[in-house]
């Protein structure tokens, strides 16, 4: 049985947060979050699709990814790196503006994931909250955190 995730929704700094014990060490779950293969195996929203060819096979500070999404109709879109601390931290951003931020503590027997969609540096912040993505965001991360624990688990 996994245990079930929280989030929370900080308006004032524009940072929704949900976070997660898995089952992992910090190092393993690093090392899924920098494969962009990985990203649709974990995705809660749905949207993912698959990397671009032209992705990199592990992420690096700085590194520029592209993704296959579907949100309705699909698209690509190019993600770059612009936190990465080994085993500890990685972020990216897209044109948009607002990061997405996985933060890993390690803990007795695994790892507590905390999975950020900052918005404060969105170019369109009011837009956001007007589409439901703010709202929606916290609930997908939560099913992202929730596949990447399963994830984890059926290794086993």
């Amino acid at each position: 049985m996994t245990t079930p995730s929280s989030s929370t929704h900080d308006k004032k700094n524009q940072i929704v947060s949900a976070s997660k014990f898995v089952p992992a060490s910090a190092e393993q779950i690093f090392e899924l979050l920098a494969n962009p293969a990985m990203h649709a195996v974990i995705d809660g929203s749905g949207s993912v699709l698959a990397p671009k060819s032209s992705a990199p096979q592990r992420l690096s500070l700085n590194a520029t990814f592209g993704m296959s999404m579907k949100k309705g109709a699909p698209y690509k879109i190019t993600n770059t790196v612009v936190e990465f601390v080994e085993a500890s931290q990685i972020a990216w951003r897209h044109f948009g503006g607002h990061v997405w931020r996985y933060i890993l503590e390690p803990t007795m027997g695994g790892t507590n994931v905390i999975e950020q969609f900052s918005y404060g540096s969105s170019k369109f912040p009011l837009g956001l909250k007007i589409a439901g993505y703010v709202r929606n965001n916290e609930r997908d991360m939560r099913k992202t955190l929730d596949n990447l624990a399963d994830y984890f688990a059926n290794k086993k």
